[in-house]
């Protein structure tokens, strides 16, 4: 049930909501800076089109960063429900990993790595959106952050309810 859970819902969600409050509030803030120095528009001006230069990179590697990191988180979730179980069951290493296949699918994985690219676009997208909403100065960078964060924890969170919703639908949630 642990590494189920885990493997499917807790992990990649936890790591999106980890990364969006670390790298969307950067994203956001890194743009919104530059908005607010004028460099913006001073790639305009040269004709560099700000979406070629500064949100298609932070999306593709965000994009191929984020299933990475809920592997990562994977793993040492399922490393972690294994301990709690020698600790609070009593159930041998070997039990827990012999019992493991006979739960945990290949779907039921991919399932939660497939969440990531979804998520990571969110994220990417949402924090170079609010990043080029930002005018004035400083305060406005850190409005704009945080707006940036919560947003993308709540479309975070929709995306994988409506994941939810759909695959229960087709049947592949069970």
């Amino acid at each position: 049930l642990v590494s189920l859970t885990m493997l499917r819902e807790l992990a990649p969600l936890i790591t999106a909501i980890i990364v969006a409050g670390r790298t969307g509030s950067a994203y956001t803030a890194q743009i919104g800076t530059m908005q607010v120095t004028e460099e913006v528009d001073a790639l305009r001006t040269i004709g560099i089109p700000p979406m070629d230069l500064l949100v298609l990179p932070k999306l593709l590697a965000l994009t191929v960063a984020l299933p990475l990191l809920t592997v990562f988180a994977d793993i040492l979730s399922v490393f972690g429900g294994m301990v709690m179980a020698r600790v609070l069951l009593e159930l041998s290493f070997s039990d827990f990993i012999d019992r493991f296949p006979q739960v945990v699918t290949p779907t039921s994985f991919l399932m939660g790595v497939g969440k990531a690219p979804v998520f990571a676009a969110i994220i990417a997208l949402v924090g170079c959106y609010q990043g080029f909403l930002v005018r004035g100065g400083a305060d406005s960078v850190g409005r704009q952050t945080t707006v940036s964060v919560v947003q993308s924890i709540f479309l975070v969170i929709a995306a994988d309810a409506l994941f939810s919703i759909i695959l229960g639908g087709v049947g592949l949630w069970r």
